[in-house]
């Protein structure tokens, strides 16, 4: 090759480069957006209470496969545009299979559409733990946590007689932080 040939593609590897350096860097714009931390429960709890400014902290128990928890994820996205500010800190806690890479596939896709810029946690442990630890035995189910890390109230869909709501969920936050809904 001459000198000129080797100038050529050398330009069009560095343009090359230049694209797909740009496409990279806005995808990863959206990850950091929406991505999901995989944490066992000793490192799920442990990322809770590293949270020392947050006042109030919100966890919302879902799943990808769950048409209710995705209908009211909104609610949760709003409580964290209105309320963040004023201490609390929103936590949306996966308990999709960490070894169904579908349905995990899934869970990242909602989140990256719903521009889900909270903390996004997939339980890494068996299925059905999550269940186990959160003494829930169905989702959605929405947990509100003070500053010193302990639960302090919980919404749960378990009494089929008594079915939380999101804005009973915003109603809680709102006396806490004395804000009005």
């Amino acid at each position: 090759m001459n000198k000129t040939t080797c100038s050529i593609m050398l330009a069009a590897t560095m343009a090359l480069s230049a694209i797909v350096g740009y496409s990279a860097a806005g995808d990863s714009k959206e990850d950091q957006t929406a991505r999901m931390e995989r944490l066992d429960w000793i490192k799920f709890q442990a990322r809770l209470k590293s949270l020392k400014d947050a006042k109030y902290t919100i966890v919302d128990a879902w799943a990808s496969n769950c048409g209710p928890c995705k209908e009211n994820f909104p609610h949760l996205l709003d409580m964290h545009k209105k309320y963040g500010a004023k201490g609390l800190k929103v936590v949306s806690l996966s308990l999709d299979d960490p070894s169904d890479q579908t349905a995990v596939g899934e869970a990242e896709k909602f989140l990256k559409q719903k521009n889900a810029d909270i903390i996004n946690v997939l339980l890494d442990e068996d299925y059905g733990v999550g269940f186990e630890k959160l003494n829930i035995s169905a989702i959605p189910a929405v947990f509100l946590f003070g500053p010193d890390g302990k639960e302090i109230n919980r919404f749960t869909m378990d009494d089929p007689n008594n079915q939380f709501t999101y804005d009973q969920v915003e109603k809680a936050v709102a006396a806490l932080l004395g804000a009005g809904s």
